[in-house]
């Protein structure tokens, strides 16, 4: 039964709440079409309803539609809700609308029997002539329960604070919360009307147990559970294949399309293959590896039914992202004392000491996959509710993504934000809080209807209307859940300029038509620059500048050449095309830094191969790779440390490059104070005078072959 108020304090609202109601007719169309809807409406200025007739004092009632199927018609009807000016009480067209319902059903039937309220809840009630206002709800709400009568109540309070409620109001909000007390009812507030459309639901699911059994603890140990979805994502309905080829009139034609599958021999397309001779393949590398339909059935896993518990780990320990699918929640089985006492002392336990539990799942007997998951307890706040476990699934290592990403504390100082711009970000994030303190929380999930759902249904209602019926635009109601709410925008224009004025995005231009991997300014004693070798850039190490990603990537680069080995390194960093392209790059770079100084003459290669050492060390950092760093600038400080290479090693210590510590990047085995000693604890070896007449090997080697 739909109950609707129309009185003079709900003329603001009878549009959304027309449509509202409009809504739940197709989707009931839809999704549960014989169901039975009456509609009563109340506030009127004139009366028109059997319990008046029969025993007077209930005015301002008008039935609208009695109890029947829905069908287009209703939904056509409340289109267009008419404005009364009556008064609305509300106690009134309850009983009015739980008279109806047992004249229909009858008295003490089974059957979803439910009251929809839609009121602005401002009206007074009328006082009884007996007893107090509270007794007469008390009465009401016994008598319903008695009968199975469920009541839904929308508060329509679009645009109004909730802290300024008027007296009367405040005076029926405590009647109404009375009715929660003494009957099944639940009661929804609607500050917008994108809420009052996820309050209204179309359609009551009836709880379907996932898995009823044991919760095994121990071999010796287990408590009886009952096991229901808690979220399950709603889809899209199946579209049916349809066929036109029957007449229009014909309206015994079922329309309906069947599909045959034939399969045919890729020697000779004319020659059937019967199911005897197809089997399955699986792709292994270039080849296929045949199996039976009985191989495969013997390979299946068939683990046993059963959810068992692995352990106990510290809930900070499971991130919040490491969940899957839908959500389940354990209760213990109705009416076993024992597994309600047992459920609630380990669920009280786990709350106390912060615990999730982890366990293992096979939902029914024959299922082919193991599910692991952990249980977060929640304690009942309510006497009538047991304590229980909210069920999430966790990953397994092949389900895992891992990308990694330093962090803003690990980066150069130039790269971190900076005081204002933190302040900037943390004032857009408060301006624009769906939950601030003096309101309540916007876009509440439990009162957002999905914008695709209702778009379809809508679509549907007009095709069944006009075949010739184009996609409607998306409603007004529902623009808001899928886009900014343009108004919250305005309000906080000067947050999002301060944020856009605080972090301006700086293009990178090409210049000369040479493409700039790094920009930034130079900084004497920071930047080193490569003179023999103009394809390179400047490499700064505390302020490398930006990098141009798009360019670092349209490059492919397989392997480091010695023509430009940073460039070389940095694109292939830069590579998303496979995983192994980062450890290709450091090893690559690594040789390239070996066979620079092997090459060495006089130095000549000491400042590109310094470049390098830079390059790969600032690599690593992004990449959180240190301990291949740490490693190879060990070796490196080992083989510095010899007469040949001390000249390059002096330029390392001069340049600071040291080992990475726990502070730039977290994998690191380095603390601060080991990477800080690193450079000043090396006692290099004295060089030796080389006699004066001894000839160099290069030399005579060069001047061998001229002569």
């Amino acid at each position: 039964m739909l109950l609707l108020d129309v009185g003079p304090s709900m003329h603001p609202y009878l549009a959304d709440v027309s449509k509202c109601m409009t809504t739940l007719i197709h989707r009931k169309l839809m999704l549960s079409k014989n169901d039975e809807v009456g509609v009563v409406y109340f506030g009127t200025t004139e009366t028109d309803n059997e319990l008046n007739k029969e025993m007077e004092g209930y005015h301002n009632i008008v039935v609208v539609e009695p109890i029947a199927v829905v069908s287009q018609d209703l939904a056509h009807r409340l289109e267009n809700i008419p404005c009364g000016f009556g008064s609305s009480d509300f106690l009134d067209v309850i009983v009015v609308g739980c008279d109806m319902l047992m004249k229909k059903l009858g008295e003490n039937k089974k059957g979803n029997k439910r009251l929809c309220l839609v009121t602005d809840a401002a009206s007074p009630v009328r006082e009884p002539s007996e007893g107090t206002v509270e007794d007469q709800v008390r009465n009401i709400a016994e008598r319903m329960g008695e009968q199975g009568i469920k009541l839904d109540v929308v508060v329509v309070r679009v645009g109004q604070n909730f802290l300024i409620n008027s007296t009367g109001q405040h005076q029926n909000d405590v009647l109404l919360d009375l009715f929660k007390l003494h009957t099944q009812a639940e009661i929804g507030i609607a500050r917008t009307a994108t809420s009052m459309l996820g309050i209204i639901r179309p359609r009551a699911v009836s709880p379907t147990t996932l898995y009823r059994g044991d919760f095994e603890l121990t071999p010796d140990l287990r408590i009886k559970v009952w096991v229901y979805k808690k979220t399950s994502q709603e889809k899209l309905p199946t579209l049916k294949k349809y066929s036109n080829e029957a007449p229009a009139s014909d309206s015994h034609a079922t329309r309906e399309v069947k599909i045959d599958t034939e399969y045919k021999s890729s020697d000779n397309p004319d020659v059937s293959v019967p199911p005897e001779q197809r089997t399955k393949a699986y792709k292994y590398g270039k080849n296929f590896i045949p199996i039976s339909s009985s191989m495969e059935d013997s390979l299946k896993f068939k683990p046993e039914k059963g959810v068992k518990l692995k352990g106990f780990v510290k809930r900070s320990d499971i991130p919040r992202h490491y969940f899957l699918k839908e959500s389940s929640i354990f209760l213990p089985e109705p009416g076993h004392q024992k597994s309600i006492v047992a459920v609630s002392a380990l669920a009280r336990a786990m709350k106390e000491h912060d615990y999730a539990a982890v366990v293992r799942c096979v939902w029914r007997q024959g299922q082919t996959n193991v599910v692991m998951g952990i249980l977060l307890p929640f304690v009942s706040a309510q006497e009538n509710v047991a304590d229980g476990f909210y069920f999430n699934v966790i990953p397994f290592l092949d389900d895992m993504r891992e990308f990694r990403f330093t962090s803003f504390s690990s980066m150069p100082e130039s790269l971190q934000p900076s005081c204002e711009q933190q302040e900037a970000a943390y004032n857009l994030v408060r301006m624009l809080d769906l939950s601030p303190s003096e309101d309540e929380e916007l876009l509440q999930p439990e009162q957002t209807i999905n914008p695709v759902l209702q778009r379809f249904y809508y679509f549907l209602h007009l095709r069944s209307l006009n075949p010739e019926a184009k996609v409607p635009p998306l409603d007004e109601s529902l623009r808001c859940i899928v886009e900014p709410d343009l108004l919250r925008l305005d309000e906080n224009q000067y947050a999002i300029n301060q944020f856009s004025q605080q972090l301006t995005l700086t293009p990178n231009i090409q210049e000369n038509g040479k493409k700039s991997f790094w920009k930034g300014e130079r900084r004497d004693g920071n930047v080193l620059q490569i003179k023999d070798e103009p394809a390179f850039m400047d490499v700064d190490m505390k302020n490398p500048g930006s990098v141009s990603f798009n360019s670092l990537a349209s490059r492919k680069v397989e392997e480091i050449g010695s023509a430009n080995p940073v460039a070389d390194f940095e694109a292939l960093m830069a590579r998303r095309d496979s995983p192994e392209w980062v450890g290709k790059a450091i090893q690559g770079m690594k040789k390239m830094i070996y066979d620079l100084l092997d090459s060495a003459y006089n130095g000549n290669t000491y400042e590109k191969a310094l470049a390098c050492l830079i390059s790969l060390r600032l690599g690593c950092v992004i990449q959180e790779e240190p301990l291949e760093f740490n490693f190879f600038l060990r070796d490196l400080k080992t083989k510095g440390s010899t007469i040949r290479l001390q000249d390059f090693w002096q330029q390392v210590m001069g340049k600071k490059i040291t080992l990475i510590s726990k502070d730039e990047a977290p994998d690191s085995n380095v603390g601060a104070a080991e990477a800080a000693s690193f450079l000043t604890s090396e006692k290099l070896i004295a060089k030796k005078e080389e006699p004066a007449d001894e000839i160099d090997e290069m030399e005579a080697l060069l001047g061998g072959a001229m002569s």
